[in-house]
């Protein structure tokens, strides 16, 4: 049964990290810059803004495509491993907010609307941005390597938030910043706020954009609600 919302209509709040609440794209962009070195090849701007809302093991599969060396299962877990080192030691310190969102978590918080955070970032990842974020900002919180393998765009991560928080995802607004991720939450029937940051996010279903959090409150996101 949905959990009743301060907001009439507003079941729950699903939030992206990265290029949503925190600017740590391009934090990733240093670590994958730096792959490809380490890899002896290079990433284009281009083929890294395609890899804006991925998960680790695609992330790292295309890094060895686009460098000309074959993307078997043991190539991808030594690079992963290699991102998750230089990405740790990048996200130990405080990361950078996107405008207006810790009001706007804030705002959500104190209404008492449940909140989730979804990202395609793996835990030991997150755990490192939440010192910065505050994990008590989020009821539950879904990563990359929870979802069996059914990672963003596919609907699966927002659908595991509205299950364990037990509401429709239909009366759930999620807040996202990249085309992979504004269509995994689409999928899944939330209604899409995107406020795009690093790449170009194209209109589709169930999105509606803003330029920043900045004046989001559970107000604008009641607003914001698509229905069918």
């Amino acid at each position: 049964m949905d959990r009743p919302s301060v907001v009439d209509g507003v079941a729950a709040v699903l939030w992206d990290m990265d290029g949503t609440l925190v600017d740590s794209e391009k934090l990733w962009d240093v670590a994958l810059y730096e792959a490809a070195e380490w890899l002896g090849g290079t990433l284009t701007p281009a083929q890294r803004a395609t890899l804006v809302g991925a998960n680790m093991a695609a992330t790292c599969r295309y890094l060895l495509e686009v460098n000309g060396i074959p993307a078997h299962d043991a190539a991808v877990a030594e690079v992963a491993d290699w991102v998750r080192v230089r990405t740790k030691e990048i996200f130990a310190d405080a990361l950078p907010w996107r405008d207006g969102a810790r009001d706007a978590l804030l705002a959500v918080r104190a209404a008492g609307v449940p909140s989730a955070l979804v990202t395609s970032t793996e835990r030991e990842i997150t755990e490192l941005a939440l010192r910065t974020i505050g994990a008590g900002m989020f009821d539950i919180t879904v990563c990359g390597d929870e979802v069996d393998g059914l990672n963003k765009p596919h609907p699966e991560p927002y659908l595991r938030a509205a299950r364990a928080l037990g509401v429709d995802p239909a009366r759930c607004v999620a807040v996202e910043d990249s085309p992979v991720g504004a269509e995994s939450a689409a999928a899944a029937g939330c209604t899409v706020l995107v406020v795009p940051n690093e790449v170009p996010v194209p209109p589709g279903r169930r999105r509606v954009f803003r330029s920043s959090l900045v004046g989001v409150d559970v107000a604008t996101l009641a607003s914001l609600l698509i229905s069918g």
